[in-house]
């Protein structure tokens, strides 16, 4: 059957949302764009929906058409009508939707994953793998880990992201990977024993608050805390010194993650960095062949670096 033949049109008020989508927050100003177009030039793609059982439709595709719909008064939309999917393949369809979405909010569907695993676990008798759990919800192993992660996070971390996630893009100031990153640098710091656990929360719940302040804005910032524990990890310096710095960054509001680094390990780490470039400097020179066979240019290049490291080790 021909795609346009199936092409039907039905009222907003006897379609629902699907009660499976990932998808939970539809922010005012992207409807409001999509509303001017549909105002516009009408919907130009159909919503794609099954018939439910106990009547109506429910959508598959088009929930954001459909809100517009709705709130422009129009009387009909088309539709492209489906067999209804059991449930575990309403899911899966669902994420092989959310796969070509990238404004999609990772927490619901992180408990979207969640359910779905769940559901595989029950038809099959045993969990699904990695890799299996991936191929069904159209992800990279990688997203699947990360969704498994958001989950993992302090049930009071994930009411802080539902909150911001009622609010524009542009206004949110602290994202799951804000969340994502401070919780690795606090693990990390406790793994060395620099923190204890409840330092640990209270150097979490510390950073998170100077996120929301904006007084920390990078989203990587966080990983300079790993770099803080490897260094005490390497004996570089002592875990004492971070420690200091860390009861600064939960004291004091305006003191960063940036400013407790280079106030505790960041000279040691660049030394370390500038020995171990200097060691394979030394193995590189070590499998040269003899001067005669260096380029002008090569020769050169080692005759300025001698002088550097004389300059280094003289002075």
């Amino acid at each position: 059957m021909d795609v346009e033949s199936t092409v039907k049109v039905a009222a907003p008020s006897e379609i629902r949302p699907n009660p499976e989508n990932p998808r939970l927050v539809f922010r005012e100003k992207e409807l409001l764009e999509l509303e001017d177009s549909i105002a516009a030039n009408g919907i130009l793609v159909p919503l794609t929906v099954y018939e439910a059982s106990d009547g109506g439709y429910v959508l598959l595709d088009g929930e954001r058409r459909w809100r517009c719909a709705k709130k422009l008064g129009l009387r009909r939309v088309p539709i492209i009508v489906q067999p209804e999917p059991p449930l575990m393949q309403n899911i899966m369809m669902m994420f092989a939707i959310h796969n070509a979405r990238s404004d999609w909010d990772p927490l619901p569907t992180a408990l979207k994953l969640k359910q779905l695993e769940e559901l595989y676990e029950k038809n099959e008798g045993r969990a699904p793998t990695e890799p299996q759990l991936a191929q069904l919800a159209s992800l990279s192993r990688g997203e699947v880990r990360r969704l498994k992660n958001i989950l993992a996070l302090p049930k009071d971390y994930l009411t802080l992201i539902q909150d911001e996630q009622e609010l524009p893009r542009g206004d949110q100031s602290l994202t799951v990977d804000h969340l994502l990153e401070v919780t690795r640098g606090g693990k990390a710091l406790a793994r060395q024993e620099i923190v204890t656990e409840e330092e640990r929360a209270e150097l979490e719940r510390a950073l998170i608050g100077k996120f929301k302040e904006k007084k920390l804005t990078s989203t990587v910032e966080p990983r300079l805390l790993t770099r803080m524990a490897r260094a005490v990890e390497r004996d570089d310096v002592p875990a004492a010194v971070v420690k200091s710095t860390v009861q600064r960054m939960i004291a004091e509001p305006d003191f960063t993650i940036k400013a407790a680094y280079a106030a505790s390990v960041e000279m040691a780490e660049r030394d370390h960095n500038l020995e171990m470039a200097t060691r394979r400097i030394a193995s590189t020179l070590a499998a040269l062949p003899p001067a005669g066979a260096l380029s002008e240019g090569t020769r050169t290049a080692l005759r300025e670096l001698r002088d550097a490291i004389n300059a280094i080790i003289q002075g």
